[in-house]
């Protein structure tokens, strides 16, 4: 599935250059617009659609294939512990190190952030030194993680956005239109568990591809969600004095 989120984001980016709208390709496949962004949203494509959008661009699937080597050659998948460590020491860099994997321009974040333009330039050029991204002319960015990037395991970044979560995350009643807390409890078997698993992570990747699909929106039409999807064997301490193995 990885890959298969890899090519797609290949297929988008190559479409970019080539100038071709979502509307283009509608055109081209003889549907809807509304019928691609759901076949982009969900990486539903059958080999004859994709090999009719990679023809409207004149390309073979095969072409396409070589830049999705390519790009996964130069992009990186995780941080080093140091690399994560100077990151969570800088809470600038941290902040605009976020926002550019969310595929902030500079542009953006002048208008997010009371930044000023040297600062953020500065963390750019460290987010280059790290590599992280490449800094283009004209202060471009061209982000090199991979789009299954993840921090590491118990590591730097994870530790600090744990004991944010902790904090200041549930800190809410979950009442507006826009939020949701879902609480569930049940008794599974260990393949049960497995298979919900697979569902979670198939769920963060739909996640990761909307949030790609909306980085072409303007800044104001976008905004910061924080999903949380978790799951473990667990029971309420207040509960186990009445657990005959407590």
């Amino acid at each position: 599935m990885a890959q298969t989120q890899l090519i797609i984001s290949t297929l988008k980016k190559t479409l970019k250059l080539h100038g071709k709208t979502y509307a283009e390709v509608a055109k081209h496949l003889a549907l809807s617009e509304a019928s691609v962004k759901r076949m982009f949203a969900q990486q539903a494509f059958s080999l004859n659609r994709l090999d009719a959008i990679c023809q409207m661009m004149d390309m073979e699937i095969t072409e396409l294939m070589q830049r999705v080597n390519d790009s996964t050659a130069r992009q990186i998948n995780e941080l080093s512990d140091e690399q994560e460590q100077q990151l969570v020491s800088d809470i600038e860099l941290l902040l605009v190190t976020i926002s550019v994997i969310n595929h902030f321009t500079l542009e953006e974040l002048l208008e997010a952030y009371t930044l000023s333009e040297t600062q953020c330039i500065q963390h750019l050029a460290a987010l280059d030194r790290l590599n992280i991204i490449e800094l283009l002319p004209n202060n471009k960015i061209k982000i090199k993680v991979s789009p299954n990037f993840k921090w590491r395991n118990n590591g730097h970044i994870q530790k600090f956005f744990r004991e944010n979560i902790e904090t200041e995350f549930f800190h809410s009643r979950f009442a507006l239109p826009q939020e949701k807390l879902i609480v569930l409890n049940g008794m599974l078997s260990q393949e049960s568990n497995a298979i919900f698993q697979r569902k979670l992570e198939r769920l963060a990747r739909e996640f990761d591809a909307m949030a790609t699909e909306d980085s072409t929106l303007p800044l104001g039409d976008r905004l910061g969600f924080t999903a949380v999807l978790a799951m473990r064997d667990w029971r309420f301490s207040v509960f186990d004095r009445f657990q005959k193995n407590s």
